[in-house]
């Protein structure tokens, strides 16, 4: 199957405790081989980016509602006067918030559908590769 991607880069600003913000660059990037997985990598400093993944569905539904739990949770909220999307990340080392403006995201995520729709995942998927990968793994 040839591998299709969608990618954008996203200013999104980080949430200091201070309440202050920011700005950061975060690459997104989408795949038809991995259909459930949107890659965020976030751009700090000089070091390498610091990747997350999340379910393509929990930035989907957080958009319109609080989701998620554990390591990962979105809610839509507002930041001067614009709909943004809040993603808390915890980690060992410590938490982030962000704030994400929505058309961005919402545009990026309409690509990734495009391509890929809801409910249609599991056509992109290579199951006796992924079996395979899972049974020689463990």
């Amino acid at each position: 199957m040839n591998s299709t991607t969608v990618s954008a880069e996203l200013g999104l600003r980080l949430v200091v405790p201070d309440r202050t913000t920011v700005p950061l660059l975060a690459g997104l990037s989408y795949t038809a081989d991995d259909p459930y997985a949107i890659r965020m990598a976030f751009h700090v400093g000089n070091d390498e980016p610091v990747e997350w993944i999340f379910a393509r569905e929990l930035l989907t539904v957080g958009i319109v509602r609080r989701v998620g739990d554990g390591d990962v949770q979105v809610w839509p909220a507002r930041a001067d006067g614009e709909r943004t999307l809040h993603i808390s990340l915890t980690s060992p080392f410590g938490q982030a918030l962000f704030e994400v403006p929505l058309p961005p995201l919402t545009e990026f995520l309409h690509r990734t559908y495009e391509l890929v729709p809801a409910g249609r995942e599991t056509d992109f998927m290579d199951l006796d590769a992924e079996l395979s990968n899972m049974l020689w793994s463990s």
